[in-house]
C-alpha cells in the first residue's frame, strides 16, 4: 500500500464541469447513510457559473476523489440563526453576492477510499488560501456531529461537543475541523434535515482571516435603523382613476419626505375603482376593477424609484392566466425590481361574493433595508406562514388588511401581536378606514394601522411600537432598530425561535 501511495500523483485546483462524474461518486461514498447525498449536474453548473474560484477538488491521478464548495454571503443578512436551506437560498445559491464579507462553506468531502492522506487539509488551505485573496474576513460553515447520534441518550449536544473539544470523544468531522483552527461559535438545531447521524444538529464553525482589511462602504450600506411609513387609507368615491392616483402619489410624497424606507397601503385600496361596475354584481365587479391593477402596478413601481421608498402596494385583484380571481400584493423595490404575494386563505365572504382563489407560494424577500415577508389580512391568523417566512430570515412582516368590524380588525390585530412574539420580528398591519357608498360588499371600514415588536427589555412594554388614530385616514411614521431583534435571538428573557423543541415536532411547507 505504502508503495501505491508513492505513485500517487495529488493536485488541488477548481472544479471543472467535466469532473461531475468523479464528484458524485465521490459525495455518494462520502455519505452513506443519507438518502440522496449528491449534488445534481444542475447544481455543480449552477455553482460554477455563480463562483467558479469557490469550488475546489483534489485530484489523485487525475481522478476527483474530494472537493470543498462555497458561496461569498453576506453574514449581516444571516446573522447566527440560519439553517442551511437559507443559506444557500433553497439550493439555488441566489445567496451568493461579490460584496459578502464571508465565505461560506457549503460542503467538504473526501472518499472513503482516499481518507487517510490528508487531503481534506489540503481542501480546507486551499479554502483559506481563497479567504485571504479575496479579503473576505471570516469562513464560516454548519458542521455536522455525525457520531453524535451514539451518545444523544446521554449527552446534550453542548456537552458532546465540550467532549470532542477536550478529544475525550472523537468526532470525524468535528475533531478534525478544531485541529484546522476552526471554533465553535454556537449550536445550530434543524440545520439539515434529514441529517440522522448529528440529530439535525450542527456546529456553527468559523475561521477568522487575520489578514483582513475592512472596507468601508460610504453608500449602500445595509441599513440597520429602518424608517417606515404607513397609509391608514380613507375610502372615497373618485371621479376619475387618474384623481385615484394624485391621492396614491401624495402618501407616497408624504412618506417619502421623511426618508422612508418602506411605505405600506392596506389591502384593496383601490375598491372604489368598483363603484362604476356596481350594477353588476359583486363577482363581476370586482373582475372588471381587476382590468386597472397591470397600471397601478406600474404606476407604484414608477413611484418606488422616483420618490426612492419601497413600496409595498397593499392589495389589489389580478385574473390570472388560468382565469382565477386572486388576491396580490406587491413589493415595488426601489430600484426598480418587482417582486409580488398572492394571499393563500381566502375568508369565506371573498370566496362566496367574489369567488377568489389563494396562491401557493410563500418566500421571504430581500431589500435594502432587511428580509421582509408580507402576508395579506386573513392570512397573519395562521401562525404557520409566519414562522415558515421566519424560518428564512424574515425580519420585518408586513400585513396589508381590509375589516369592516372591530371584531374582524381585532382578530389581524391580536395575531399580528402575536407572530411578533413567536418569530422575534417587527410586523406592521395598514388598512382602511371610512365608508363607500355604491360598492356592494364594501360599505363600512375599521382600522387602526399599528407597527408592533417583539416582547423583551429594549421593546416598548405594550409591544406597540407606534399606531394610528382608529377610523382616521393619516400616515404612521416609526423606526425599528434591527440590531435589536439580534441581541433578542442571542441574549433574550426568552427565545422563541431557538428554544424550539425541534426534536419533538417541525413544520415543513409543502407548497
Amino acid at each position: 500500500m505504502s508503495s501505491e501511495r508513492q505513485e500517487m500523483h495529488v493536485e488541488v485546483h477548481h472544479l471543472e464541469p467535466a469532473d461531475y462524474s468523479d464528484l458524485k461518486d465521490a459525495m455518494v461514498a462520502a455519505y452513506p447513510n443519507m438518502d440522496d447525498a449528491y449534488w445534481t449536474r444542475k447544481h455543480i453548473k449552477d455553482l460554477l457559473a455563480t463562483f467558479p474560484e469557490g469550488q475546489i477538488g483534489v485530484y489523485v491521478n487525475n481522478q476527483l476523489v474530494g472537493a470543498a464548495l462555497s458561496l461569498i454571503v453576506d453574514y449581516r443578512k444571516f446573522g447566527d440563526n440560519h439553517t442551511y436551506e437559507q443559506i444557500t437560498g433553497g439550493e439555488t445559491f441566489e445567496t451568493h453576492t461579490e460584496d459578502g464579507d464571508t465565505l461560506y462553506g457549503i460542503d467538504i468531502f473526501v472518499h472513503p477510499d482516499f481518507r487517510g492522506l490528508r487531503l481534506a487539509r489540503r481542501l480546507y488551505d486551499a479554502r483559506k488560501e481563497i479567504c485571504e485573496n479575496l479579503n473576505l474576513r471570516a469562513i464560516m460553515a454548519g458542521g455536522r456531529i455525525p457520531n453524535y447520534a451514539q451518545f444523544a441518550d446521554e449527552l446534550s449536544p453542548k456537552e458532546y461537543i465540550d467532549k470532542v473539544k477536550h478529544q475525550e470523544i472523537h468526532d470525524p468531522t468535528l475533531s478534525f475541523q478544531l485541529s484546522n483552527d476552526f471554533h465553535v461559535r454556537k449550536i445550530l438545531t434543524d440545520y439539515l434535515p434529514g441529517d440522522s447521524e448529528s440529530k439535525e444538529y450542527a456546529t456553527l464553525l468559523e475561521w477568522l482571516n487575520i489578514y483582513y482589511q475592512p472596507k468601508e462602504q460610504l453608500i449602500n450600506a445595509p441599513k440597520q435603523t429602518v424608517r417606515m411609513g404607513l397609509v391608514q387609507w380613507q375610502m372615497r368615491l373618485f371621479p376619475t382613476f387618474e384623481s385615484l392616483i394624485e391621492q396614491i402619489e401624495f402618501f407616497v410624497d408624504s412618506i417619502s419626505g421623511y426618508g422612508a424606507d418602506f411605505a405600506l397601503f392596506p389591502e384593496l385600496f383601490n375598491a372604489p375603482l368598483m363603484e362604476k361596475f356596481n350594477h353588476l354584481g359583486e363577482h363581476e365587479a370586482i373582475r372588471e376593477m381587476a382590468q386597472y391593477t397591470d397600471q397601478l402596478v406600474e404606476v407604484f413601481r414608477d413611484f418606488a424609484v422616483s420618490y426612492n421608498v419601497n413600496i409595498i402596494s397593499g392589495s389589489m385583484p389580478k385574473i390570472d392566466a388560468d382565469g382565477h380571481l386572486k388576491n396580490i400584493s406587491y413589493l415595488c423595490h426601489r430600484n426598480g425590481n418587482l417582486d409580488q404575494y398572492e394571499k393563500l386563505h381566502i375568508t369565506p365572504a371573498e370566496v362566496s361574493a367574489w369567488g377568489m382563489k389563494g396562491g401557493n407560494s410563500l418566500k421571504v424577500f430581500d431589500t435594502d433595508a432587511g428580509k421582509v415577508g408580507i402576508l395579506i389580512c386573513y392570512d397573519v391568523e395562521f401562525p404557520e406562514l409566519p414562522r415558515l417566512l421566519r424560518e428564512q430570515g424574515m425580519q420585518i412582516l408586513f400585513v396589508p388588511f381590509l375589516t369592516d368590524t372591530q371584531n374582524g380588525y381585532m382578530r389581524v390585530r391580536s395575531c399580528a401581536m402575536a407572530r411578533a412574539v413567536e418569530n422575534e420580528c417587527y410586523v406592521a398591519i395598514a388598512g382602511s378606514v371610512g365608508n363607500l357608498p355604491r360598492v356592494n360588499n364594501m360599505d363600512i371600514q375599521y382600522a387602526q394601522s399599528a407597527v408592533f415588536t417583539p416582547s423583551d427589555f429594549a421593546f416598548p412594554n405594550n409591544q406597540i411600537k407606534s399606531e394610528a388614530t382608529p377610523n382616521t385616514e393619516m400616515t404612521l411614521i416609526a423606526d425599528l432598530d434591527l440590531d435589536l431583534l439580534k441581541e433578542l435571538h442571542n441574549h433574550g428573557s426568552v427565545r422563541t425561535i431557538s428554544d424550539r423543541r425541534l426534536d419533538l415536532y417541525d413544520l415543513k411547507w409543502k407548497g
